[in-house]
């Protein structure tokens, strides 16, 4: 050993004291002669993968038509997340389902979707029973939404289905208890309405999540071997409504006239049976006032009255004048009349 080699040991010591210096000193003997190199540790492109993955897992945006259900290792954590950014844990701790709450979903009962575009009809699937006994082919269109998310991702395996399961046996049970005629004509909104109110219960108690916005029936027509009869019989109803109708306009017309007519006749009758009080009353008070009058002076004004009548009676009369002894005056007489007997 040499005197150089105990000269550099403590400088050796020094280094292992100061591993910072040592590391430097070591790069600087290794890269001796080449340009130095900056380097990023590579942990930090782990944190830099680590972070995009959480940022990318964990934060989520709801639409303003949507809503989410979040579920953490197969089970639901949040049933009903509203729209705007939410974050959850990342996945695959958390997994994040959305759907569309607010567009309506359309299903048909009594065929297919394209059936109505062909024009096909398929009697097994649209054959219903009335309660009098006759066979109805009714097709029905079906709107719902999606109204308890997590019930309708978890609760059953094909919902559409059993949505038109619902409201297939609804529908044969109202059916069932109307006349063929009345399914045809008057009851049609009934049914839909009752049909749809029943189907929702049925579909809330089993937990479908789904949410019935109408069940309208699109076409109610009778088997094409009775096609014929039922267009007869439809034809016969119409005359009938008609005449009715026009019945009940001519009674209308009619009746308003006939209360006018006795409203007047009422009216006038009032009037006369008023102006003859009244005349009778104001006969009555002037000969009050006569026969005071009379009670007053009998003599005179019954000599007067006596004469009055006199002078308005004998003007009109055919007269003889004979005085006390018995003559006649026959000077009064004209030529060619008789005297009145």
């Amino acid at each position: 050993m040499n005197l150089l080699d105990i000269g550099q040991r403590p400088a050796k010591t020094h280094d292992h004291a100061h591993p910072h210096t040592h590391d430097h000193h070591h790069h600087d003997v290794h890269d001796h002669g080449h340009a130095p190199q900056v380097r990023a540790p590579r942990g930090k492109w782990i944190w830099y993968l680590a972070g995009a993955w959480l940022l990318v897992t964990s934060v989520y945006l709801v639409a303003a038509d949507q809503q989410a259900v979040v579920t953490r290792f197969g089970r639901v954590v949040e049933p009903r997340v509203g729209p705007g950014i939410h974050i959850s844990l990342p996945w695959p701790v958390d997994r994040v389902t959305k759907l569309k709450v607010q567009q309506l979903q359309r299903l048909v009962v009594g065929g297919n979707a394209g059936d109505s575009v062909t024009g096909r009809t398929q009697p097994l699937l649209s054959q219903f029973l009335t309660g009098d006994q006759n066979i109805l082919h009714l097709r029905v269109v079906i709107q719902y939404s999606v109204g308890v998310p997590a019930d309708y991702l978890f609760r059953s395996q094909d919902v559409s289905l059993l949505v038109g399961a619902t409201v297939e046996s609804e529908l044969a049970r109202r059916v069932a208890r109307r006349t063929v005629d009345a399914v045809l004509t008057t009851e049609k909104v009934a049914i839909q309405e009752e049909v749809r109110g029943a189907a929702q219960i049925v579909i809330n108690r089993n937990r479908l999540g789904v949410l019935l916005a109408s069940v309208n029936i699109e076409s109610a027509t009778p088997p094409p071997e009775a096609a014929d009869a039922f267009r007869d019989v439809a034809s016969a109803r119409a005359d009938l409504s008609r005449i009715v109708n026009e019945a009940h306009g001519y009674a209308n017309s009619v009746i308003p006239k006939a209360r006018g007519e006795a409203q007047q006749m009422l009216e006038s009758a009032q009037a006369y049976k008023l102006r003859k009080s009244n005349e009778a009353a104001g006969d009555a008070a002037r000969f009050v006032q006569v026969a005071d009058e009379y009670a007053r002076a009998s003599d005179v004004n019954g000599r007067r009255l006596y004469l009055e009548t006199l002078e308005q009676v004998l003007p009109r009369i055919r007269k003889l004048v004979v005085d006390r002894n018995g003559n006649l005056d026959l000077t009064i007489l004209r030529k060619g009349v008789e005297p009145a007997k």
